[in-house]
């Protein structure tokens, strides 16, 4: 067994591969980016080196940079997670050569299974049934549109390389083929470096069903069941669990001999998945996916139901040690579901019932992660933490284990409520509200279900309570500290905000509050009641005996309002903005100035378009002085390896316009602006819970 092993990764992977390190009695090497000196993965490798700047093509990316801190550190191996360089052929390779043990798959396999046009034809060879598409490979425009009309809309563009959903394009109508393969394209470039597509059938209403491979070098090859990974947005996995509640015992066992098939065809070593597309109402009729060939984001639902660590039998198969389990051996025991906590804010399309996920960032400031019975958390999480766009925006997963399956979603639901990340905006409320969902309850899914529901999943309006809480948390500042004295201290009672006035009642003390993305609301507070916007006075106090938090974090703040008593998680930022979190939601609470916010609207105006997230711009498609359509694509933002498209508001032209593709932005930088066409009537305000001015007008999926 290796002395030493180098995590070539980052965030919870390198956490989780470094917790089976320690267990194993084996020294572990973290990397890190500048941005990364201070991350939980390199507080909890045995020693960690720097290898470049933020931009993951100077730092995680960069091959000879990683070999050389192996070099250094004398480690004998390299496990590469999952994401960067894990399905990467030529950094397996280069492992290899450098004189080290590559933990996963030959490099013969990575390129073979890489690639889903070859990966298609190779299974299909073994006897795995494949979805219906394009088998050839290098298509042009012209070919992968023909393509598509042959097998029929709706169709699905694909990137030959990579995975993760990203570049992936469903395309229902033919009229919109070539823009939306120009956008695969380009997507598949920036993400994989090759933008080769394939088209696939579409299937409505699919499940997404995967098969869990382990292989050794001496011949055997066993599955350990599968995971069913219906729920996503974007094409991407947010909640997976496993068994599947769709299959029976023989299909499972079929599906499973498809799966040790198709890793044998490929000369496959170590921990992979086989992943499937199955007709809900057919379950027999699985077709072949795509092989991903690294260990899975959802693995430790696996781990869970099986009791295998699949980082251990990583590491032991890449050591040269058989696998000491063969298929009779493996049992599945109760049920477990994960969810993937992402740093994104999620918002109803204004008009609408189509949600934007847009990613966010911050700090954190508070972090509070659940435990109990059958609950575990993998993590990169810690207090402090600085999450920005330059990295995949999922910071921690939660998994719930349970003997049978209403009890591990109970449980995940309710570890999710204990869950707070305060200081930046995350999906964990969607995730929890999401479990609660008749369909998800019952296990009718598919992988469209989240789009369809997902305006459901989004609160439309701010709670009472969150308002109250913040406005009693300011006005109790404004209080003077109190002096002192003989009598342990003294306070100027016209000093203190009480409302007194002489010959009445006491006066109310407004204050202007705003929830990112919601409408300004007016909070008056006087003693012992509060008045929210046009409200009645309700009698509100804040509560005694609050805790001190975790880390930067004040800890639970205890509101009582007209006679309810609620329980928030509570943090200051240093500009005096609090965040409040509940039952997995947090709202960031500001102090709105009118007179400033209606200077900054008459200064941009109702035509200027804003950064809806901090990231990258990447395309531009119109420059000052052009005239647009309304709707008309203008420029391309990338944050978290998600691109937003934002367009014209309304027909005109573009009086401004001055950022360029690679341009570094900031949320609600000023883009572009649009002049109306004369008699064109501009856009107004935003309505309640409505996202301002620039938001996107379209995710890359439909664009």
């Amino acid at each position: 067994m290796f002395e030493t092993v180098l995590v070539a990764n980052r965030g919870e992977i390198a956490v989780r591969v470094m917790r089976t390190l320690r267990r194993m009695g084996i020294r572990s090497v973290a990397v890190h980016s500048d941005a990364d000196a201070d991350a939980a993965h390199v507080r909890a490798a045995d020693t960690a080196v720097r290898i470049g700047p933020e931009a993951p093509a100077d730092s995680y990316l960069a091959i000879d940079r990683l070999l050389d801190a192996a070099r250094r550190t004398g480690a004998a191996a390299v496990h590469p997670g999952y994401g960067f360089l894990a399905e990467n052929a030529a950094f397996a390779r280069a492992v290899t050569a450098a004189g080290l043990v590559f933990i996963g798959p030959p490099a013969g396999a990575i390129e073979l299974m890489g690639d889903k046009i070859r990966a298609k034809q190779t299974v299909a060879a073994a006897g795995v049934p494949v979805v219906p598409g394009s088998s050839g490979s290098g298509l042009s425009d012209a070919e992968l549109a023909a393509a598509a009309r042959e097998i029929g809309m709706p169709v699905l563009l694909k990137p030959s390389a990579g995975g993760g959903g990203k570049g992936m394009r469903l395309v229902r109508e033919e009229h919109r083929l070539a823009d939306e393969i120009a956008a695969a394209r380009r997507e598949a470039r920036g993400s994989f470096g090759d933008d080769t597509l394939l088209v696939e059938r579409w299937i409505d209403r699919p499940r997404h069903i995967e098969i869990q491979v382990l292989a050794d070098d001496h011949g055997n090859v066993l599955h350990l069941g599968e995971r069913e990974c219906s729920l996503q947005r974007r094409h991407q996995k947010i909640i997976e669990e496993a068994p599947s509640p769709l299959l029976d015992d023989a299909t499972r066992e079929a599906m499973g001999r498809a799966a040790v098939e198709a890793a044998r065809s490929c000369g496959y070593r170590g921990a992979g998945t086989v992943e499937f597309i199955v007709p809900g109402g057919d379950p027999g009729a699985y077709w072949f996916m795509e092989m991903n060939t690294r260990l899975q984001v959802e693995h430790p639902v696996t781990e869970l139901i099986t009791g295998i660590d699949l980082v251990e039998a990583q590491l032991r198969v890449a050591a040269g040690e058989p696998l000491a389990l063969r298929q009779p051996d493996i049992t599945l025991r109760g049920h477990a579901v994960e969810a993937r906590i992402c740093a994104e804010t999620a918002r109803v399309a204004s008009g609408e019932r189509r949600v934007d996920f847009l990613p966010s960032a911050g700090s954190v400031l508070l972090l509070a992660e659940p435990e109990g019975e059958g609950v575990r958390v993998d993590s990169g999480l810690l207090p402090g933490s600085e999450i920005g766009t330059a990295y995949d925006p999922m910071l921690a997963k939660v998994i719930a284990h349970g003997p049978d399956r209403p009890t591990a979603l109970r449980r995940l639901r309710a570890a999710l409520a204990a869950t707070a990340v305060l200081g930046v905006d995350t999906n964990t409320g969607l995730l929890r509200r999401l479990l609660d969902r008749p369909e998800v309850r019952s296990g009718e899914l598919d992988t469209g279900l989240v789009d369809r529901t997902a305006a459901a999943l989004v609160p439309d309006r701010v709670p009472d309570e969150v308002y109250a809480a913040a406005a009693l948390l300011r006005h109790a500042a404004l209080a003077p500290a109190p002096s002192a004295g003989d009598h342990g201290g003294w306070t100027d009672p016209f000093s203190v905000p009480s409302g007194w006035r002489l010959g009445g009642e006491p006066a109310w003390t407004p204050h202007p509050l705003r929830v990112p993305g919601r409408q300004p609301v007016t909070v008056a507070v006087r003693d012992g009641q509060v008045r929210i916007g046009d409200g009645p006075p309700l009698a509100a106090r804040l509560l005694g005996g609050t805790e001190s938090g975790t880390g930067h974090g004040d800890g639970p703040l205890r509101l009582e309002l007209d006679g309810t008593r609620h329980v928030f998680r509570h943090a200051r930022t240093p500009a005096g903005d609090h965040w409040l979190g509940r039952d997995g939601d947090a709202w960031q609470v500001r102090p709105h100035d009118p007179v400033a916010a209606a200077g900054a609207r008459a200064a941009a105006g109702a035509d200027s378009l804003t950064a809806p997230m901090p990231g990258t711009v990447t395309v531009v498609k119109a420059a000052a002085g052009d005239r647009v359509a309304a709707g008309q694509a203008l420029l391309i933002v990338e944050a978290m390896k998600m691109e937003h498209v934002i367009a014209a508001p309304h027909a005109g032209t573009v009086a401004v316009l001055d950022v360029t593709a690679g341009s570094t932005v900031a949320m609600d930088q000023l883009l572009a602006v649009v002049e109306p066409e004369r008699g064109e009537p501009e856009r107004g305000e935003p309505g309640p819970g409505e996202p301002g001015p620039g938001r996107p007008a379209t995710t890359a999926e439909e664009a």
